[in-house]
């Protein structure tokens, strides 16, 4: 059965033109449609194969990128309502879900142990892309203000995930030598406390080399769903693990309600009270 609701719809009228060329208008939708949910793994697809330092298996795909885990989650799509092309996509995997699933995402590549305390109140977030083109700040509020209304809605309390920087990627400097600089920067000043954290079932080696034997960059570049993550108040839970089928270090983020920024929160507020999610759309 195809179900999808309007989980944000786009805040400009239609024929609503705020200068000489418009600009497009975006909804999210909540989705577990098996034809939404392939839009979707197509989505990710280009986007990863497109994307420098990133790299998918070599396996045929298809051109989709589908794991075990998409049945199981709530997939929130960000649609441009002008040429009604999906854009931007994330999944939600709720605790119902990740128990069908037989765990959590993150859990395939961290001792997440100490998170256990939190699950029945954790949702998984993850595969988060942005069609070249649609990576402005519009989409990218659009999307985290879905992730604050899914947990409102359902009532949970925290969300993780997994954040990628890939390994490659970078012409002038060593592999390996933006994740150095990132893991730096982000656990001396947004690390989790020591009943949060987790660790890696593979850690980051690079060509021999573990990660503090890697020279880092004098600016490291964080990536954009990570500076999300942060600016809503998000602790980063310890050391990268390594995803060699991707050629990324990911780092696995948790972010408590009751401990995120409370100003950027009634930002997001504020666009996600346009609407309330509207029928069945979603997993609980």
């Amino acid at each position: 059965m195809s179900i999808a609701s309007v989980l944000i719809p786009s805040e400009k009228p239609t024929g609503t033109a705020t200068s000489s060329v418009a600009a497009p208008r975006y909804s999210l939708l909540l989705s577990t449609d098996p034809g939404m949910i392939e839009a979707a793994q197509r989505l990710r697809y280009d986007v990863f194969t497109s994307t420098p330092g990133f790299a998918l298996p070599a396996t045929d795909r298809d051109g989709r990128d589908p794991d075990r885990f998409d049945e199981f989650c709530d997939h929130l799509l960000v649609r441009d309502d002008d040429t009604g092309e999906l854009v931007g996509c994330y999944r939600m995997l709720a605790p119902a879900g990740a128990i069908a699933a037989g765990g959590l995402y993150t859990a395939t590549e961290f001792d997440i142990r100490a998170l256990d305390p939190l699950r029945p109140s954790l949702v998984e977030m993850g595969r988060a892309v942005v069609r070249d083109g649609h990576r402005n700040g519009g989409v990218v509020l659009l999307m985290w203000a879905g992730i604050l209304a899914y947990l409102d809605r359902y009532g949970y309390d925290y969300v993780t995930g997994c954040v990628s920087v890939p390994i490659g990627g970078e012409p002038d400097l060593p592999p390996g030598s933006q994740l150095r600089g990132v893991r730096d920067f982000i656990l001396s000043r947004h690390g989790a406390p020591p009943e949060h954290r987790v660790y890696p079932h593979r850690p980051v080696v690079v060509d021999g080399k573990g990660i503090d034997d890697i020279a880092p960059p004098a600016r490291p570049a964080v990536p954009a769903l990570m500076r999300g993550y942060l600016r809503l108040g998000a602790r980063v839970c310890g050391e990268p693990a390594h995803d060699p089928d991707f050629g990324v270090g990911d780092f696995c983020v948790l972010l408590g309600k009751a401990h995120a920024d409370n100003r950027y929160l009634k930002r997001l507020r504020s666009v996600s009270v346009a609407a309330e999610m509207r029928s069945a759309g979603g997993r609980r």
